[in-house]
Formats: C-alpha cells, sequence, structure tokens
C-alpha cells in the first residue's frame, strides 16, 4: 500500500486524512501468470497499481496474430483509461506475464474520490498522462534492424528479459522469436 502512497504523492500533496480515505478505497487481488486484468470487447470497471508483477497489452491484428504492444511492471498504474472513462469495451488485452499482485481501484470508488479529495482530479490527470505514457513509451522503430530494436528493449526493460516470455518480446519487437534468438546469440 505504501508504493501506492508514494506513487500518488509524486503528483500531488494530500494530508493523512486524504491518504486514509484513498487507502480505503483500495483492494488488493493476485492474478496468476496469464489472467487477463482487461479484456478486449468488455467494458475496464477497474484502475490498477501494480505491487509486484509484469504486465502487457496486447491486441489480435487482422491477420489474427497476437501483438504485444507494451509492458507494464512494478510501480505503474494500469488501465484501459480511454475506454474506462467513455464506459466503451477495449480493443486490447492486459496480461499478466509473471505471477502478480495488484491494488484494484472500481469504478465508483475512483469517482468518489473526485468528490471527496479538493485537488484529486489535478493529481489523477498527472497519474493518468504517466500511466498513458508508460503505455506508449519507446515501441520500437520499424525501420530499425532487429539488433537495434533489442538493444532498445534491453535499454529500457533491463528488468524484464528474464521475466516474461522471449515470444511477448518478440511480439513487442516485431520479429519472429527464431530471428530474436539470433539476435540474442550474437550480442553475446
Amino acid at each position: 500500500m505504501e508504493g501506492l502512497i508514494e506513487y500518488i504523492l509524486q503528483f500531488g500533496n494530500l494530508n493523512i486524512q486524504q491518504i486514509n480515505l484513498i487507502k480505503s478505497k483500495v483492494t488488493e487481488r493476485e492474478l496468476h501468470k496469464d489472467d487477463y486484468f482487461s479484456e478486449a470487447g468488455k467494458i475496464p470497471k477497474e484502475v490498477a497499481f501494480v505491487v509486484e508483477g509484469v504486465f502487457r497489452a496486447c491486441y489480435y491484428n487482422k491477420e489474427g496474430e497476437e501483438i504485444t504492444r507494451s509492458f507494464l511492471s512494478e510501480n505503474s498504474l494500469m488501465s484501459d483509461y480511454m475506454n474506462f472513462e467513455s464506459n466503451s469495451p477495449s480493443a486490447e488485452y492486459l496480461q499478466a506475464c509473471t505471477d502478480a499482485k495488484i491494488l484494484i481501484f472500481q469504478k465508483q470508488n475512483w469517482e468518489e474520490l473526485s468528490e471527496i479529495i479538493v485537488g484529486w482530479d489535478a493529481i489523477k490527470g498527472k497519474m493518468i498522462q504517466n500511466c498513458m505514457f508508460q503505455k506508449n513509451r519507446k515501441n520500437p522503430v520499424v525501420s530499425q534492424n532487429a539488433t537495434t530494436r533489442y538493444l532498445e528493449f534491453l535499454e529500457n526493460f533491463p528488468n524484464l528479459i528474464n521475466r516474461v516470455p522471449l515470444s511477448y518480446i518478440a511480439s513487442y519487437l516485431g520479429v519472429t522469436q527464431q530471428s530474436l534468438s539470433r539476435v540474442r546469440k550474437n550480442i553475446r
């Protein structure tokens, strides 16, 4: 819980009563590897803070291939926020790559904080902006070769290489798993 509070306090100041109110609006949930936090075709009803574990945002392209769009790990806010706010079905999945522990805000509790805490909307806005940046950051540039994309992945996500399946990393990089294996072999 303290990690969540530290995260929130990066974006604004809160007093003890406000912090205690936030804590009262959160529930803890554990997800197993491959469980979904959010699924395509369903309306997202929760915002989560990742305490432990790694998640990926993924979707299926027109050819039916699974594409990993981004990774999220500890101390990150996680939500399909655009669809959460608009109450519309998601187009992607948020899936646990590892066993995970998250803190959940149900939609009603998330909205109640705006009604009760003066300044919460400003803090929330900054957190959501950061969440969107994390979810969309540093996507590989398709015009780069596979080695360059992989080296950038290692630089941007140094703690993920041994935590997520290579198939997810290959999908994120836009290469086949065989190509990724060759790149990794040549780098060593």
